[in-house]
């Protein structure tokens, strides 16, 4: 392959993407096509067809132009696969439907400012290069996914990578974890690319060398899921986890407080004794300093070695905010002991930027239950009966890097959630998913308790071994095992991908640029 900037003329299998229109409308699709390889659609081996159209769109364009074509890949991507923030602000935000959709398509188009921001860069770095730009298009795509889970709290959500806690890679992501998962999918693709245009240019040996090295990883991960990272407890800890199905309209109803605690209460009477009872987020939807007397008959009434985990919030005194405040909490009780408090906040939903401006302005920016502090960072996991809990509210079990950080002294790993703001989409799907992967990185399983669904245990290999359907009244039961050791990605984190991704950058870049 030549060094030289690709052209229609030069490439006349990109013949069709020298129509401009055509060019947007496979960007477009492209993006798009990676919503699918997510839950609940499982279509994993679109990610590489992605990445692969993607640079058939790119490759024979100017730098400059590159900016638009990340933003429009981002629009596909973002457009597709998070519009379920439509419900909660139009549903449950008191919100009209035209303001509704402008919200949503604001943070769609901001979500795809990041690939447009990335592709932009690309471009800086490789701008008439085909082969430099090949080479740079995983590390770019890292780097673009790292930068969107973490600046301006994140959104680390639909990473290629999450796909395989059914695809053929799972087996690396206790390795490597997700973004060494998207890195290898977004190479698989630039590889088809190249051996695609090696064959026009009648090089089959080097054609042939490019797809036996590109299927390797993808050959041999499967065997590697038979290895156990972690060491597997042999005795049970039985689990009970209560899906209340509380209508996200009077959840926060003063009226309905009496019945959603009765409703609980009723659906753990059977199961005092169970070793590991589970509430969902804000099941007590009334701060701990308030709640006494909920407290006092939870713990009357458990057996003696059985813990029960809720979802209450907190009020106190708080460091982080000098003076008294909210914190989205889980509490232990019973033979178990320990609160935390959640760290990863969502805007809107749990805290309000720029709260003096917007507080007032429409509906959706005084959703309740939206004035928590976040809570401070290395707290200690929940204790059950001996059993280090490591808990992560809702959002927070998105960020890879983070939980597998928090995951390291713990035996078991525990989240709590309300995807009823996200009614009938694919948002609370694509949740469980990301709570799959956290466990199959980190090699522990991981209790899952949901107001509406889904309600789940997953094993250390991100399987589901028990599950109840969604928007039912219903309680889960099933076994854990503890776990102890770390994974090797549980010790380096994202930091061998990011690491590789920037050398890519410092010795592939163009160091001078060609003069036109």
């Amino acid at each position: 392959m030549s060094h030289e900037h690709l052209t229609p003329s030069t490439a006349p299998a990109l013949s069709l993407l020298s129509n401009r229109w055509f060019s947007a409308a496979t960007l477009l699709v492209a993006g798009a096509l990676q919503t699918l390889t997510f839950s609940p659609f499982h279509f994993w081996w679109l990610g590489p067809i992605s990445a692969f159209l993607i640079l058939l769109a790119c490759i024979p364009l100017p730098a400059k132009q590159l900016f638009f074509a990340g933003l429009l890949v981002g629009l596909g991507l973002f457009g597709s696969g998070a519009t379920w923030v439509y419900i909660s602000i139009s549903e449950f935000g008191n919100t009209s439907i035209p303001v509704s959709v402008l919200l949503t398509a604001a943070f769609v188009a901001v979500l795809a400012l990041f690939p447009g921001i990335a592709f932009w860069f690309w471009g800086k770095l490789a701008k008439v290069s085909a082969i430099r730009r090949l080479i740079l298009f995983p590390a770019i795509w890292i780097l673009g996914d790292w930068l969107r889970g973490w600046l301006l709290t994140g959104f680390p959500w639909l990473y290629l990578g999450t796909a395989h806690t059914d695809g053929p890679l799972a087996g690396l992501a206790p390795i490597i974890g997700v973004h060494g998962l998207t890195f290898l999918i977004t190479a698989s693709g630039a590889a088809i690319f190249a051996a695609g245009w090696l064959l026009t240019r009648q090089r089959h040996t080097s054609a042939g060398i490019v797809a036996v090295v590109t299927l390797i990883p993808w050959l041999t991960a499967p065997s590697l899921n038979r290895v156990d990272w972690t060491d597997i407890s042999t005795e049970p800890t039985s689990v009970a986890a209560m899906q209340g199905n509380i209508p996200q309209l009077i959840k926060w109803d003063p009226e309905f407080l009496k019945d959603q605690i009765v409703a609980y209460l009723g659906m753990t009477e059977p199961y005092w004794d169970t070793d590991l009872i589970l509430w969902p987020e804000t099941a007590i939807p009334i701060p701990q300093d308030q709640a006494g007397k909920i407290i006092d008959h939870i713990e009357g009434n458990l057996g003696d070695n059985s813990t029960l985990i809720t979802g209450i919030p907190w009020y106190g005194f708080s460091e982080r905010a000098d003076g008294f405040t909210y914190h989205n909490s889980i509490m232990a009780m019973g033979n178990g002991e320990g609160i935390y408090h959640k760290q990863k906040l969502v805007p809107f939903g749990e805290y309000v930027p720029l709260e003096g401006v917007l507080r007032g302005l429409i509906g959706f920016f005084d959703l309740p239950m939206s004035s928590f502090t976040r809570g401070p960072k290395n707290q200690s996991p929940l204790n059950a009966n001996g059993t280090k809990v490591m808990p992560f509210i809702c959002y927070e079990v998105a960020y890879p890097d983070f939980l597998a950080r928090n995951a390291v002294n713990s035996d078991l790993l525990l989240t709590i959630s309300n995807d009823g703001w996200f009614g009938d989409s694919v948002g609370p799907l694509q949740h469980l998913q990301i709570a799959r992967m956290r466990a199959l990185e980190t090699g522990r399983y991981m209790i899952r308790g949901t107001n509406n669904g889904v309600t789940a245990i997953i094993d250390h290999k991100g399987q589901i071994t028990a599950r109840i359907p969604q928007f039912e009244r219903a309680v889960l039961t099933g076994e854990v095992f503890k776990a102890s050791g770390s994974t090797p990605y549980m010790v380096a984190a994202s930091w061998p991908v990011l690491t590789l991704a920037l050398i890519l950058i410092v010795f592939v870049r163009e160091r001078v640029i060609p003069k036109n």
